[in-house]
């Protein structure tokens, strides 16, 4: 029987980067996206070298240089929204549309704008999928309480992870019942929207009744609200040692932007 689990992004490990204490981590993913933000538009060596620190935590961690960059231009067309500043952004003209009494002008200062805009989103992301595949996330979890993210914001996160898990599986089996029960039934659009509006319907009331149940069955187990692991989650000299190493590089790569 096939399941989804979120839980599968994560890539097990002994690494560097895997044993690294999960608040580091995540300060680090932090610092990488502000950097990135802050970052001038066009500064487009300071965005290489961001690329080459994502590819770099990538090799030492042992999941392959590629691995962030395949799975981060799934993200691409959400930033494809801010294609607007390409005609609201003031600078030289680069071309021009008539659109009935109105026109659309792209300027050059718009063009960049927007392709700063993308390249921060996508390294933003690569990172983020970073964190998540060398990280569990029960680590995550912990390492959210100890940086002092409000515990009620930390158990929803928990939850959010498990019940989606548990949203997609309900998914699945309305999937295999609908496939198992159409043979010879029509195919047009009409049936195939009164379908998929029956199955919405059906997994919305499935997958409460279900997360009732799973709530209540983690209450009969002791659930008070944390997600607990084995990790320690103590700071030791190589975290450290990471963290101010991360520091100093995106203060070079700021360096870089600003004078290159």
């Amino acid at each position: 029987m096939k399941h989804i689990h979120l839980s599968d992004r994560y890539q097990n490990g002994a690494s560097r980067i895997h044993r690294l204490d999960p608040r580091v981590k995540v300060i680090v993913t932090l610092l990488f996206i502000i950097s990135n933000v802050i970052l001038p538009d066009g500064a487009w060596i300071a965005f290489a070298l961001s690329f080459g620190l994502v590819t770099l935590v990538c090799a030492l961690a042992n999941i392959g240089v590629f691995f962030a960059l395949k799975r981060s231009f799934v993200a691409l067309p959400f930033a494809l929204v801010a294609v607007t500043v390409v005609f609201t952004t003031p600078g030289q003209p680069l071309a021009g549309w008539q659109i009935g009494s109105g026109s659309l002008v792209a300027t050059d200062a718009g063009l960049v704008r927007f392709l700063s805009i993308l390249a921060r989103s996508w390294l933003s992301v690569q990172m983020a999928i970073v964190l998540t595949a060398v990280t569990a996330i029960p680590d995550l979890l912990h390492a959210l309480r100890h940086l002092r993210v409000p515990p009620l914001l930390v158990a929803v996160i928990g939850l959010m992870v498990r019940y989606l898990t548990i949203l997609s599986d309900e998914a699945l089996r309305l999937m295999r019942a609908r496939d198992a029960r159409s043979v010879g039934s029509g195919g047009s659009l009409l049936w195939r929207a009164q379908v998929t509006g029956n199955m919405v319907g059906q997994l919305f009331l499935r997958s409460y009744d279900r997360s009732e149940r799973v709530y209540q069955a983690m209450l009969a187990r002791g659930f008070d609200g944390r997600f607990l692991t084995t990790n320690p989650h103590q700071m030791r000299e190589r975290d450290w040692w990471a963290l101010a190493v991360t520091v100093i590089a995106l203060a070079l790569i700021h360096v870089a932007g600003m004078l290159i």
